[in-house]
């Protein structure tokens, strides 16, 4: 890895546009729409607008195992929002979700639609409104949420931090790799520690801690995040990797991860979802393998 010469920070900062990276192009220092653009309303009252991304899969997989567990009222209609082109800037979605961040949700179910962002918030919002995946006993339900935000606050460390400078930074820098990769093995070895002590994170029972945290974290388990599994020893961590395997065999899991994903297997992709029936095209050859 090559360092880059010494920087000493300008005594204020602008934005270098000579910056590069796989991401500068939608990098900006403000806020707010950059176009007018509204967005598709389909027939359901869940309208999830994302990207399967593991903060959008977070989404998708709790929707698809509220369907599995035979809540009708959560079928929904998800539509590709492709940040590499900005989508999350135009001011459709900023209106539901002002920090132009995916996934973001509008349940039209009720008189006046309700908006809500980020994943974590998602995810709590639609466990509250069917009851399911979230504790109602106050220890349990605790701890369910205490590591559902265990996830929320370590995930930017994984993602923006070693995920970036090992993965998509144009200048690979020893000092924030080592940096990152310090901190997200010692979440790995966080989460294989308490696995080791239950099936499920937040105990006996899968809950959305699962559903938030797999998606990176079994993703990373895998070998799939970042290509860096083996320069995190991922193996190591035996417990997670049960977990892994585990949540990844569920049918709804399976599903959550084909819609709005873009990469892969072209068998792989379901990148807009308006019916149960968009995942029978192809029937099981469109569906990721459990292992």
């Amino acid at each position: 890895m090559n360092d880059p010469l010494p920087y000493s920070p300008p005594r204020i900062w602008s934005p270098n546009k000579e910056s590069g990276g796989r991401f500068a192009s939608i990098n900006r220092p403000v806020a707010g729409p950059t176009s007018e653009k509204a967005l598709p309303v389909g027939v359901h009252p869940l309208q999830l607008y994302s990207l399967g991304t593991p903060n959008g899969v977070k989404v998708t997989i709790m929707l698809e195992e509220l369907l599995a567990a035979g809540h009708r009222g959560a079928e929904y209609d998800a539509w590709l929002i492709r940040i590499d082109q900005g989508d999350q800037f135009g001011s459709g979605f900023v209106e539901i979700n002002p920090n132009s961040k995916i996934p973001a949700l509008v349940d039209r179910s009720a008189a006046a639609p309700v908006h809500v962002f980020e994943s974590g918030a998602i995810l709590v919002y639609l466990a509250e409104k069917f009851g399911a995946f979230l504790p109602e006993d106050g220890a349990a339900r605790a701890r369910c949420m205490s590591w559902l935000f265990w996830q929320m606050g370590s995930g930017p460390f994984l993602g923006g931090g070693f995920g970036h400078f090992y993965a998509y930074a144009p200048t690979k820098i020893e000092y924030a790799i080592d940096r990152y990769a310090m901190e997200v093995k010692r979440q790995l070895d966080v989460l294989d520690r308490r696995l080791a002590e239950s099936p499920y994170v937040a105990g006996d029972d899968y809950t959305i801690a699962d559903m938030a945290i797999w998606p990176w974290y079994g993703g990373l388990a895998r070998g799939e995040l970042y290509e860096a599994g083996e320069f995190l020893q991922v193996q190591q961590y035996c417990h997670v990797q049960r977990w892994t395997e585990q949540v990844a065999a569920r049918p709804a899991v399976q599903r959550g991860r084909m819609v709005n994903r873009t990469t892969g297997d072209p068998a792989s992709q379901l990148r807009e979802r308006h019916h149960a029936s968009d995942f029978d095209t192809g029937t099981q050859d469109k569906m990721l393998p459990p292992a």
